[in-house]
């Protein structure tokens, strides 16, 4: 059940003000608060109900851009590194939701990514070789083998740190743990601007109040292009379509997450109400209108996509919506100061990662905010 939250009706101060109250937000203000920092967050619309509303919520180790090419990109360091971090951010999230008792269905599971196209399985073999090279936990399969599975594929690296989560219900949970622990949160409150005030910043907002602050921390996703370079990242709009729910779950969802070496590339999912999610087919965004007219040639797409990986399990749509995301050129997040003179903080998740890369910015945000050198203010920062 959501929570109902105030709109800002009075100016405030506050040492740190959190823009932002989707998951990233959320998780953002969870490690201010065990971290004894007093905080408030504030969100345009009702909490949780911008990008995190319409996520999936795959969580994978596995980066948009693969191991292999990352390494070409960003160098050994950095790219091995990120994957190892984004494991790492899988267990770390399973643990947070077990300290807050949320009952948001985290579940660990298997992650097949696979090709279907001849072309694609060099690139697949290099970066299985790869992955092994540097301790990853991942198995080959053949054609063979999928095919004992129910995918119809060519061959697949099989990974076994994955999870699946319902992001919303996260997001709620934690924001009512940190509300608890003293978090003031206001929704329906816009920040129109923020300007320089003597050593503090003041954010203004829609209702006519004042937040005064120390520091604020953006963790707007994609919205924040606006205060961003173009070239800092690309918007997408992403397509999903969930079936009816199965009397039993197919056999093949039950433990496993999948997604493909197409680019696009498409990912296929269980859920824990027994039902199968099947997203992809992205587009350069536009605008939501023109986005959301493309639902129902995406949905007649994304079902033949699943008839041809999985030919013998029945697919009955219920329902499909649209998204908008941020890719970045390196498919890496950005955190940190954009400008080194202003305290202004910046989380941003972009990419297919965005849950894994909020639980990643979680460490580096308090060096951020004391002005400390951190490995991932380095590697994610903007300029790079």
């Amino acid at each position: 059940m959501s929570e109902g939250y105030p709109s800002l009706q009075n100016s405030i101060s506050t040492p740190i003000l959190i823009i932002g109250g989707g998951i990233t937000g959320a998780l953002i203000a969870y490690q201010l608060i065990e971290n004894g920092r007093k905080v408030v967050l504030v969100d345009k619309r009702d909490v949780c109900n911008g990008s995190t509303a319409a996520s999936t919520a795959l969580l994978q180790y596995e980066i948009d851009i693969p191991l292999h090419k990352l390494i070409e990109i960003r160098g050994l360091e950095c790219a091995v590194d990120s994957y190892i971090n984004c494991e790492k951010s899988i267990y770390n999230l399973k643990k947070i939701t077990d300290a807050i008792k949320s009952k948001s269905g985290f579940e660990f599971k298997k992650s097949i990514y696979f090709c279907s196209l001849k072309k694609d399985l060099k690139d697949l073999k290099l970066e299985y070789k790869t992955r092994k090279k540097f301790g990853f936990d991942v198995r080959w399969l053949d054609k063979y083998d999928l095919k004992e599975i129910g995918l119809n594929a060519f061959a697949a690296i099989e990974s076994k740190s994955g999870a699946v989560v319902d992001p919303y219900r996260l997001a709620q949970d934690l924001l009512h743990y940190c509300k608890e622990k003293g978090v003031l949160i206001f929704d329906r409150t816009d920040i129109i601007s923020i300007k320089k005030h003597v050593k503090k910043l003041q954010a203004f907002t829609n209702t006519k109040c004042t937040i005064t602050a120390d520091h604020v921390i953006h963790c707007t996703g994609y919205e924040s292009v606006e205060m961003l370079s173009n070239t800092v990242v690309d918007l997408k709009s992403t397509f999903v379509t969930i079936s009816e729910s199965y009397p039993d779950l197919p056999n093949p969802f039950k433990d496993t997450i999948y997604w493909n070496t197409s680019d696009p590339y498409q990912y296929f999912r269980g859920t824990s109400d027994g039902r199968i999610i099947i997203g992809g087919g992205d587009e350069e965004f536009k605008d939501a209108e023109r986005r959301d007219k493309l639902i129902c040639d995406k949905e007649d797409y994304l079902l033949k996509q699943f008839g041809k990986y999985f030919p013998e399990i029945h697919f009955e749509p219920d329902y499909s919506w649209a998204g908008t995301f941020g890719e970045t050129k390196d498919g890496l997040p950005y955190f940190g100061k954009l400008d080194s003179k202003k305290n202004e903080h910046y989380v941003l998740g972009f990419g297919g990662n965005g849950i894994t890369f909020s639980v990643l910015g979680m460490h580096s945000i308090i060096p951020s905010l004391d002005g400390i050198s951190h490995p991932d203010l380095e590697y994610y920062k903007f300029g790079r």
